[in-house]
């Protein structure tokens, strides 16, 4: 699935347009965003947590020559699926 196929799905369960629906998912994922980025971690109850986590810097091979290069420390986002959200699965 991919963000126009989440769209159709919700303007079917909704009387708004896929316009507006756009706008507001926009506005949703960009709110998200800000706020994992400013207290690390945002929790939708009976949804799931977002939490930001950090990679530690190591040392890797090119698969193409076999040389050693480092990889630097990293941050990404993680996801634990709620309860709630696991049981409907």
């Amino acid at each position: 699935m991919n963000k126009q196929t989440l769209l159709e799905e919700m303007a079917k369960k909704s009387e708004l347009s896929k316009s507006k629906l756009e706008e507001t998912l926009n506005l949703t994922l960009d709110s998200m965003k800000t706020v994992i980025k400013k207290h690390k971690a945002l929790q939708l109850v009976g949804f799931g947590t977002f939490k930001v986590k950090t990679r530690a810097a190591r040392m890797g091979v090119n698969p193409q020559t076999g040389a050693k290069i480092k990889i630097k420390a990293s941050k990404t986002c993680g996801f634990k699926v709620g309860k709630a959200f696991k049981d409907t699965l």
